[in-house]
């Protein structure tokens, strides 16, 4: 994937984050419990918040500048999973598991572009989709833990 300016790869990313809110939106329509419902409607929000910020960081190297890094923690628990297609109707652990495995592999997407940008600018925007994106997985992985240690009880 090749992209000629700071702008292609901001534009690329929103259209990535506008696909996400529109997955979350699917899935809270879908959700039979209304704490899973308010789960992907307050993602969809987060990716909401992705878009505006990078909307805003279009074109301002101030914003790109000032991003702070934190450093976020892997479960890891997605990396074992399989990759699935959503299906209406899905159970809850599985439409985690996808929620999961679509949050890894945004990391793993802008983790790539991000390596070979040759634009420093360019690629400290994919380093703050990258952190971005882990913390949902991170917020995922715990949600998919909590819900299999809630089974065990």
């Amino acid at each position: 994937m090749e992209f000629g300016s700071v702008d292609d790869v901001i534009d690329f990313a929103i259209s990535k984050e506008k696909e996400a809110v529109e997955f979350y939106l699917t899935l809270a329509k879908e959700a039979t419990r209304s704490s899973l419902k308010e789960t992907f409607e307050r993602f969809s929000k987060e990716e909401e918040k992705h878009v505006d910020l990078l909307s805003d960081i279009a074109g301002n190297k101030e914003k790109i500048d000032s991003y702070e890094f934190k450093e976020i923690t892997d479960l890891k628990i997605s990396d074992y999973m399989l990759d699935t297609e959503y299906k209406e109707g899905m159970p809850m652990p599985d439409i985690l598991k996808l929620a999961m495995k679509r949050e890894e592999k945004s990391v793993m997407l802008y983790t790539a572009l991000g390596n070979h940008a040759d634009n420093e600018d360019a690629k400290k925007v994919f380093m703050i989709l990258v952190q971005e994106e882990s913390k949902h997985k991170l917020a995922l992985e715990s949600m998919y833990d909590d819900y299999l240690a809630d089974q065990d009880s």
